[in-house]
């Protein structure tokens, strides 16, 4: 799980090399499926309550390499997908797939929003500290790029590389231009005028949490 120490870090680490001269990351094919464009403000939605620490057991589920994984992850904000990467992320995006055929993710939060950076969810206390009650460890590949468009799994700065719960974070940056410790879960690839308009939304500075709520209703996996 990413708690938001360690990317408030990052993110620093990223502004200082701004000024001299940081998760998952644009491009990518289209998937079969698009969602319609997002316009306007997002739908008003009510706070969910916070589910706790989960206690589930470890997933054992692998991707099938070869096989196409889109999530469709629909918010009040409007509906984005995310093609996972089952060639080289196969355990990780089992781990996701797991929780999301469980409902693990349906009625959670993006519950932070840094501006230019990232956008993250998936926690059930829906402050970034929770998660599943379990963790799987999946080394990134090497020459990972936390670029536009990438999502990527979130960990505590004590967890090893590659550790993921259930958090998961999408790079709205051009280059977030963090290190290579963030396990790949795969790209967006539609929707992701719904993902802009997730990462300019409104925050209480203090916190990095949206203003107003913005929820997770639902996360599906499909084949296709």
């Amino acid at each position: 799980m990413l708690r938001v120490p360690l990317l408030l870090l990052c993110l620093c680490c990223a502004l200082l090399l701004a000024a001299c001269g940081e998760d998952d990351e644009g491009g990518g094919e289209t998937a079969a499926t698009t969602p319609e464009p997002a316009a306007g403000a997002c739908e008003a939605a009510a706070a969910p309550e916070p589910n706790g620490e989960g206690d589930l057991a470890k997933p054992k589920e692998r991707l099938e390499s070869g096989t196409t994984y889109v999530a469709t992850v629909t918010t009040n904000c409007g509906a984005f997908e995310i093609t996972l990467d089952a060639k080289q992320a196969p355990r990780t995006g089992g781990s996701f797939k797991s929780l999301a055929d469980a409902g693990f993710y349906d009625g959670t939060t993006f519950h932070r929003i840094v501006a230019g950076f990232v956008i993250q969810g998936g926690d059930p206390k829906g402050d970034g500290t929770g998660g599943p009650g379990f963790s799987v460890v999946e080394a990134p590949p090497d020459g990972l790029v936390y670029e536009k468009g990438v999502v990527a799994m979130a960990k505590t700065g004590m967890e090893e590389a590659g550790t993921s719960g259930s958090q998961f974070f999408v790079v709205t940056a051009e280059d977030a231009q963090l290190p290579a410790d963030y396990a790949l879960l795969g790209r967006v690839t539609a929707g992701q005028e719904v993902v802009d308009k997730i990462g300019v939304a409104e925050t209480d500075p203090s916190t990095e949490m949206p203003v107003e709520p913005i929820v997770i209703q639902s996360v599906e996996v499909a084949e296709q």
